[in-house]
């Protein structure tokens, strides 16, 4: 059995500068959507609208979830050259992740609710004031989005052969955006309608679509964090790869994979376990990395092999 070193990957990518720019990014994100929960809140008392209340409240969570997002960067920062995480400490960015999309949930949840309470029993709304902040929301938001845009990393968009790897942690933040500045756009379309027509009714239909759109959104980014979270990458186009270098780069087809384990250590970068059955007495682990390295997202394997001289070999 022979395991590939690993100190190199893990100095260079433990914590690189994209999740510095990152970091940086939610943090500031999180410091504006603040800012411009405070105003909607305070704009609500004084002109006495509910809906301006309601989102400003609504903003908390979201501010809040992107403050989890930084505190999820700056955790992983902090423990990067701790030992006892084995392969870094990147998954408590995907954690970070997994938990705002749940948040995000609750906010769908809560629009939704509130939408219906509005259906229900209608409360007066104050058009001009609440148009007037709900357009300097969207142009916050828009902003946010573009702070977090500029955030990504180049390598987070493609890495080794043509396969994309995003930063879920930036995403879920990026995403609680979005799902703001989608609810501005609603909440504008809906208030323009009843000013200009009496169409109260649009307010808390806007509000159930958006809810539908949010919720949509975090269902996507539990799938795709929990994937993570739980090593569901034996369907990942690498594991293909790996098969296929192993079994076809030998002399003789002589080698066949026994088992094979793959799982994810960062953004773009896998580790695997491989026990192969062969009938080249020339084959070694070292040769078998050599092979694997044409796939520069494979950072670790650990290899066993196993000898049969007159056994057949398993099928493929």
């Amino acid at each position: 059995m022979h395991t590939q070193d690993l100190s190199a990957w893990t100095h260079k990518h433990r914590f690189g500068t994209g999740s510095h720019a990152a970091e940086r990014g939610t943090r500031n994100v999180m410091w504006i959507t603040l800012a411009m929960m405070v105003v909607e809140i305070v704009a609500g008392y004084g002109f006495n609208s509910m809906a301006l209340l309601a989102d400003g409240w609504h903003m908390s969570s979201h501010a809040l979830a992107i403050g989890l997002s930084a505190f999820a960067y700056a955790a992983a920062r902090r423990y990067a050259n701790d030992p006892s995480f084995a392969f870094g400490t990147w998954k408590i960015e995907i954690l970070g992740g997994y938990t705002s999309a749940i948040l995000l949930l609750g906010v769908a949840a809560l629009m939704l609710f509130g939408s219906i309470e509005r259906i229900i029993a209608p409360q007066p709304i104050h058009y001009r004031e609440a148009l007037v902040i709900a357009a300097l929301g969207l142009v916050i938001n828009v902003a946010c989005a573009l702070i977090l845009g500029r955030a990504q990393s180049p390598e987070e968009h493609e890495h080794g052969h043509g396969h994309h790897h995003h930063d879920l942690n930036l995403k879920s933040a990026y995403l609680h955006v979005i799902a703001d500045a989608a609810t501005s756009v609603l909440a504008i379309a809906a208030l323009a309608g009843g000013m200009a027509w009496g169409w109260s009714w649009l307010d808390p239909v806007m509000g159930i679509v958006g809810a539908a759109l949010v919720a949509s959104w975090a269902r996507k980014l539990l799938v795709e964090t929990g994937k993570v979270l739980l090593d569901r990458e034996m369907d990942h186009p690498v594991v293909a790869e790996i098969r296929e270098v192993v079994e076809s780069g030998t002399e003789g087809a002589d080698t066949r994979i026994a088992d094979l384990h793959v799982w994810r250590v960062g953004k773009g970068a896998y580790a695997c376990a491989i026990s192969l059955v062969t009938r080249d007495p020339t084959l070694t682990a070292r040769r078998v990395h050599q092979q694997l390295g044409v796939h520069e997202e494979v950072v670790h394997a650990t290899v066993e092999i196993h000898r049969r001289d007159a056994e057949p070999l398993p099928p493929r």
